[in-house]
């Protein structure tokens, strides 16, 4: 080879891989947009996760093909089986369907012809212009459009005569795959770029070009298909690292669900290599790009349907197995973790966000719990339930801490400006509650005190404080159903219910008094009455924030206290 034939080789392969980095980016930008245009498709997706494998399937699907990675779903359900709020038998079914999901990509690319790539560089255009526009959504849809075509700019690079469609290139990449032929060595390097790419989209997408430009034969793409199909549970099984011995189960079951249908495929192709290529070749005739793209997106489609359809009715022995595998031990674990978050899941904002709301109900009924039985305490005097309530008071500020933190990663991370003003209206709702759950531990210390002074509230005062006490307990529930569904019809009652709890304490503080100066009270129960009385308006003010997050997200309704 002439120095010249040498320089030119190497400027095609720069070129090679500068349209492979501008597909990534490409499926990146499109990743990202899809992610935050389907948002809450997604969410209620998750919402209706369940033991149902078909339905457990149809979520991997779906969600894989709104976001256009089956590695961040795969990361997903890491996630939530390590906050343990999805089961080694709900995530296996996902974890299948998000492999059919994947596909989606290899038939955008297989479709690649001349008017196709006209109507992408455009839309390329497009996007971009759009993103100068100030209005959120219209910034999403310009990065939907910017990703989209700049996947088939990298395509047509990758293809173009300075890269796959020159002479040189195709000399060398025959004489590599003449050497490397062998079924076994192309599964092992299919694994390998996957591996290297993060996306078995990228590499498939990166293969079907290869083989619409006649670099590699149909009957060795297959073969990197399949290994495609086992390098991407490296992300997963990297995202396994550290967290629970479920969520490494979930990580051996992807990796054994696609390790089983390739060796399947493997041998079936190995022993029927040549039927396989007519077949395919017969459904898509033709010497065309496309035609010759289409066979290889056609049999990524036929594989990943095939295993989750040969591999479904086995979802328990595919969760023994993984339980034989990693059995079960004894794990150091921090004193306290979050129940519903984990750190995994953001790679899936849409889901932590769900996720989040969740820790924040959790947090919203341990406060509540806390009022409860602290407000018991004030009425009996009695102390059986100090290590729940210090137990609660304790949990509230972990989470409060912990959740604050994850929240500040989460938005850092790609979300819609809708979701910024919601994270910033749960920092609110963190603060409001775990000032609730201050007020409820100083109720039972207060009650403690006066039990200690052998001091007791008149029935008078008792049934006042009793009456002021069944108004919170009522507000925290219709503030809850408010914030939980986003009822902003409640908002009103809520309302309605904080202003009888503030004419209550003044109520309340005027009659104290009044006996005081009938000499019916004493002195000495003064301080613990209308410390009582303030904490528990004090508590409403707190509940009418929590409520109104869902309709003000810049802030709260009251001063917090």
């Amino acid at each position: 080879m002439t120095p010249d034939e040498i320089m030119q080789l190497i400027q095609s392969l720069i070129w090679l891989l500068a349209g492979v980095g501008i597909f990534i980016v490409g499926m990146n930008f499109m990743s990202g947009a899809l992610e935050k245009c389907a948002g809450s498709g997604m969410k209620r997706m998750l919402g209706k996760i369940c033991g149902n494998s078909i339905s457990g399937v149809t979520i991997g699907v779906g969600v894989t093909a709104l976001i256009q990675s089956s590695s961040a779903t795969s990361v997903m359900v890491i996630g939530l089986v390590n906050a343990g709020v999805m089961t080694l038998m709900q995530a296996t079914p996902i974890i299948m369907g998000a492999n059919i999901g994947t596909t989606v990509t290899g038939i955008l690319v297989a479709l690649k012809n001349d008017f196709f790539n006209m109507t992408m560089y455009f839309l390329a255009f497009a996007g971009v212009m759009m993103g100068f526009v100030k209005k959120e959504k219209v910034q999403i849809a310009g990065n939907l459009c910017s990703g989209l075509g700049l996947i088939f700019v990298g395509l047509n690079i990758m293809s173009s005569q300075d890269a796959f469609g020159n002479a040189l290139v195709k000399e060398l990449f025959t004489e590599i795959f003449s050497v490397i032929g062998f079924p076994l060595l192309l599964i092992l390097v299919g694994a390998v770029f996957t591996a290297l790419l993060q996306s078995s989209s990228a590499a498939t997408g990166v293969v079907i070009t290869m083989v619409g430009t006649g670099v590699l034969s149909l009957d060795l793409a297959l073969f990197i298909v399949l290994g495609a199909n086992i390098g991407t549970c490296v992300t997963a099984l990297l995202a396994s690292l550290g967290a629970s011995t479920n969520s490494k189960r979930v990580a051996l079951i992807h990796f054994t669900f696609n390790t089983v249908g390739t060796t399947f495929f493997a041998a079936l192709i190995w022993i029927f290599q040549e039927p396989t290529v007519t077949l395919l070749t017969t459904i898509f005739p033709g010497n065309d790009p496309m035609s010759l793209q289409m066979r290889v997106s056609l049999f990524h489609v036929i594989f990943n349907v095939t295993t989750t359809l040969m591999l479904l009715p086995f979802v328990k022995q595919l969760v023994s197995f993984s339980q034989m595998v990693i059995p079960d031990k004894e794990e150091v674990k921090p004193a306290r973790t979050l129940r519903y978050v984990d750190e995994h899941l953001l790679a899936m904002p849409a889901a932590a966000m769900v996720q989040a709301k969740l820790e924040i109900d959790y947090m919203l009924s341990l406060a509540e719990e806390n009022t409860r039985l602290s407000l018991e305490a004030v009425r009996s005097g009695s102390s059986s339930n100090e290590a729940m309530i210090r137990e609660n008071e304790e949990n509230i500020d972990f989470i409060n801490s912990a959740l604050t933190a994850f929240l500040i990663k989460l938005s850092d991370t790609q979300i819609s400006a809708q979701d910024k003003a919601t994270i910033g209206a749960y920092f609110h709702v963190l603060n409001d509650l775990e000032r609730i759950g201050d007020h409820a531990q100083n109720f039972y210390e207060l009650s403690q005190e006066m039990v200690q002074k052998n001091l007791a509230y008149s029935q008078t005062a008792q049934d006042e404080i009793s009456s002021m006490c069944d108004k919170i307990l009522e507000m925290f529930a219709v503030a809850r159903d408010a914030f939980v569904n986003l009822d902003r019809s409640l908002l009103d009652q809520l309302t309605g219910f904080e202003n009888q709890v503030d004419d209550m304490k003044d109520l309340l503080t005027a009659n104290h008094f009044a006996r005081l100066s009938s000499n019916s009270c004493c002195v000495t129960h003064s301080p613990y009455f209308t410390s009582t009385v303030m904490g528990l308006e004090r508590v409403g003010d707190h509940l009418v924030n929590v409520g109104y997050s869902i309709k003000n997200p810049t802030g709260s309704q009251k001063e917090n206290v």
